[in-house]
């Protein structure tokens, strides 16, 4: 059975880890996620659930404005072959989560390590990251430090990679 917000909350509160969270309209993409910028500080992520061909799965965590190129991301996060977007099945299997709301923290739920989690780089210059707690009802303001002890604690080292295509290379 997925964890709860409140199993969440009650997890990171043990670990010590201070957020914040204020509760919205349920929103399904990043455009309608959009519309509540101003109501919170920091930046807001864009999540894809990715497999390859050998059913290897990847929670891939970019700036919402980062461009991600499908067809050869799979060079960067070490997957097997081309990726495609992981079913709603196996996302709720993995990581508890629906379609809409897929976070950084279902990695909570992830109590097997199915999933490979990669952060982008650019992503993680960021002093507060947003993310859903589980819920699409919800945005969690979280420290980078603390997501990455929150992301470790539950056996999860990511990756943090250069993802987002609309940065050049320096």
């Amino acid at each position: 059975m997925p964890k709860t917000f409140e199993e969440l909350m009650r997890y990171l509160g043990k670990l010590e880890i201070n957020v914040s969270t204020i509760r919205h309209a349920p929103v399904f993409t990043v455009a309608e996620a959009q519309e509540l910028r101003g109501q919170v500080a920091g930046a807001h992520t864009k999540n894809l659930f990715l497999k390859d061909k050998k059913d290897n799965f990847f929670l891939v965590t970019v700036d919402e404005e980062a461009e991600v190129d499908l067809k050869t991301i799979h060079t960067r996060i070490g997957a097997a072959s081309r990726v495609s977007f992981g079913k709603p099945e196996k996302l709720m299997e993995y990581l508890g989560l629906t379609p809409g709301a897929v976070s950084l923290f279902g990695a909570i739920n992830d109590t097997h390590h199915q999933v490979r989690v990669v952060l982008d780089e650019s992503l993680m210059k960021h002093d507060i990251i947003n993310a859903h707690p589980l819920t699409n009802e919800a945005t969690t303001s979280i420290g980078r430090e603390d997501l990455v002890t929150f992301l470790k604690a539950t056996g999860h080292e990511p990756l943090i990679l250069k993802i987002d295509g609309s940065i050049p290379n320096l």
